[in-house]
């Protein structure tokens, strides 16, 4: 599900689900969790992270999202508390730099889980969305918290409150993306070697300092603010309603 090569001190984490556009599982979940853990004792100086294949990430796997409708309020907060926290409390700890390679589509929990890297590098081809509203759902994965962080309130509230797909171009308008090219691995890679021959120790205390909110108790507060919202959504109509549209690629209509 994921693969890994570490040279010259930069770790690559790759998404390996071209298939499936690279949608985030519970699996795949665990797995970078402990992928991500594993690197804290190594010496690594910057992270790269990117997809494999045409997308980033196409967000969650919709039968995992199904079977969320079937589920009891509390158990649907609990498995969203969960999934949420393990990809992006995992991204955010890791006690060295990242840089999110935006290849291709980055959707819902895709595009959240960019969010937590220090600088995204998208290409000039690819589309970023918090499509949740689309589906029927409210935002997950600390969209919340971070999204506002980043590019404010406004700007914050135009991307979740439409679940619009913004172009790159429109994206680094925004200050969503440091930078939109036709090669966005190979310029991740060079900007994670500039960032290599940094002082490592000044680099640490650094992304540390600048994600002093990202590790406090207000962003774990956040995802279990969004899990409850979630947990309704899922015991409502308009989330199969939403589900069904992606299946048979029409507009939704609640």
């Amino acid at each position: 599900m994921l693969s890994l090569t570490v040279k010259n001190k930069i770790a690559v984490l790759k998404f390996n689900q071209p298939k499936t556009l690279n949608a985030l599982t519970e699996s795949m979940g665990f797995q970078f969790k402990q992928t991500l853990s594993n690197l804290h004792q190594q010496d690594i100086r910057c992270l790269v992270l990117h997809g494999e294949g045409r997308a980033f990430s196409a967000g969650g796997d919709l039968n995992f999202l199904l079977e969320r409708t079937k589920q009891s309020l509390e158990s649907n907060t609990r498995t969203m508390h969960q999934f949420y926290s393990i990809y992006l409390k995992s991204l955010v700890s890791v006690p060295f730099p990242t840089i999110a390679c935006i290849n291709g589509h980055a959707v819902g929990a895709g595009a959240c889980l960019s969010l937590g890297a220090d600088i995204r590098i998208a290409s000039d081809k690819a589309k970023i969305g918090f499509n949740f509203v689309k589906l029927g759902i409210s935002p997950g994965m600390g969209s919340t918290f971070t999204l506002p962080r980043l590019i404010g309130h406004e700007r914050a509230s135009k991307f979740l409150l439409t679940g619009k797909l913004f172009t790159a171009l429109e994206c680094h308008q925004l200050g969503l993306v440091s930078e939109v090219t036709e090669n966005p691995l190979d310029r991740a890679m060079a900007l994670a070697d500039e960032i290599a021959k940094t002082s490592p120790i000044a680099s640490k205390w650094t992304v540390k300092a600048i994600r002093h909110e990202y590790q406090s108790d207000a962003l774990d507060n956040a995802l279990s603010r969004e899990a409850t919202h979630q947990a309704e959504c899922f015991a409502n109509k308009d989330i199969l309603v939403g589900l069904k549209a992606i299946q048979d690629k029409t507009d939704p209509v609640f």
